[in-house]
């Protein structure tokens, strides 16, 4: 009999969290529809601002420059309007330097013999032939450069289709040879700006919930009706905590789901078909586990300081230090070319939230990273639990004054 009044006091505890969150239609916006929907939008809005920031004016005549520019690839070339202008070796260390200033688009480097090659390619043994290597400059960061690399490459490939064995592009596969500048360089990513504005949305849901469960009873007195019925402190705090848990996972499922939808227009770069479906199930699995388990992380942290607070707006004021050193930590993930590789960082909560979401949308994630994330998340979530009701158990957490 004991054992089912406590049962029944503890689902009576989440039953009275559940219909007092789900009944308060402006706890319900602002925390399950606010999340996914304010992402989905900002994300949208920045995919169509990215859009229109990298697209190049149909007007615009790319600068193309050639050295040792064969009569075969003038001909392909000019099927796509694609002006080239022959400078001589001596040259090239000059329009080097104007690509990497973003003053001209690409530079092609054929050598001598191009087409004496190829032209002698099915007259010699086959596994004695030695294809040409043709060498592309252009710089990444200046749109028009990069929109006409791929380009040329595109027309490259398709050409080097009708030729077996044909010719090399800086030395392939995949090769590329980029003259972004140091400054360009150092400049951060949307990928690595994406984690900061996540984890603000993850937080600023979090701080919704828990101070008006914890430090709002407190304040209007429900509190202590609750303490002098038969109920067990730790029923009170598990109840708490799974209730606060709960909501707080559709917060979280609410904050993915925006993530999700906006992807599709935030990957669009104006110069190719690029989407979402870059990113394979894998990545979507992980940035869900990892989402749900950063989500735990805060609202546990926030139920703690809400239990030493007496009314909300003071449970609000406590949390805003912690706030500032989430966001701190979540902009650090804005400098970082790739998740951090060392294991041992995934054992910091929130640190490792952030990373795991920088390696994800950077793709230098590794799934030993993200399983060590959300095993201490989970472990991290546990200890708050049992810090909350043992602060439940001290009359003076809760009644000093």
């Amino acid at each position: 009999m004991a054992d089912t009044a406590r049962r029944s006091g503890l689902i009576s505890i989440i039953k009275k969290e559940f219909t007092r969150f789900f009944t308060d239609r402006r706890m319900v916006v602002t925390t399950l529809l606010l999340p996914g929907l304010m992402i989905f939008l900002f994300y949208s809005v920045m995919g169509n601002a990215i859009t229109s920031v990298l697209s190049v004016d149909e007007d615009y005549e790319a600068t193309v420059y050639a050295v040792n520019l064969p009569l075969t690839i003038r001909d392909v070339l000019d099927t796509a309007d694609i002006a080239v202008t022959e400078v001589t070796p001596d040259e090239t260390a000059d329009i080097k330097e104007w690509i990497a200033n973003k003053e001209a688009d690409v530079l092609l480097i054929f050598p001598e013999d191009f087409d004496s090659t190829l032209e002698g390619r099915t007259n010699s043994d086959p596994t004695l032939y030695s294809p040409p290597d043709v060498e592309i400059y252009y710089n990444s960061t200046r749109v028009e450069s990069a929109t006409t690399y791929r380009a040329v490459t595109a027309l490259f490939d398709s050409y080097k289709t009708a030729l077996t064995p044909s010719f090399n592009v800086n030395g392939d596969p995949g090769g590329q040879f980029d003259l972004v500048t140091e400054r360009d360089a150092a400049g951060f990513t949307f990928a690595s700006l994406m984690p900061l504005l996540i984890t603000i949305f993850l937080f600023s849901g979090c701080m919704g919930i828990a101070p008006e469960s914890i430090a709002g009873e407190k304040e209007r007195g429900t509190m202590a009706t609750m303490l002098i019925t038969p109920l067990a402190r730790w029923e009170l705090a598990l109840g708490k905590v799974v209730s606060l848990g709960f909501i707080s996972l559709l917060s979280g499922l609410s904050s993915f789901i925006g993530i999700m939808l906006s992807l599709p227009a935030l990957m669009s770069d104006g110069g190719e078909a690029a989407s979402a479906s870059v990113y394979g199930f894998n990545d979507y699995l992980m940035l869900l586990l990892v989402t749900l388990a950063t989500v735990l992380v805060f609202v546990s942290l926030i139920s703690v300081m809400s239990a030493f607070a007496r009314t909300v707006k003071e449970a609000g004021t406590l949390v805003m230090p912690l706030m500032v050193v989430v966001m701190l930590i979540a902009a650090m993930g804005m400098f970082s070319t790739g998740a951090a590789t060392d294991l041992w960082y995934y054992l910091i909560p929130v640190y490792n939230s952030v990373q795991c979401l920088v390696g994800v949308f950077s793709f230098t994630i590794a799934p030993a990273a993200v399983a060590i994330t959300v095993i201490t998340n989970l472990l991290f979530t546990v200890v708050c639990v049992v810090a909350l009701t043992k602060m439940f158990n001290s009359e003076k957490v809760l009644f000093g004054r």
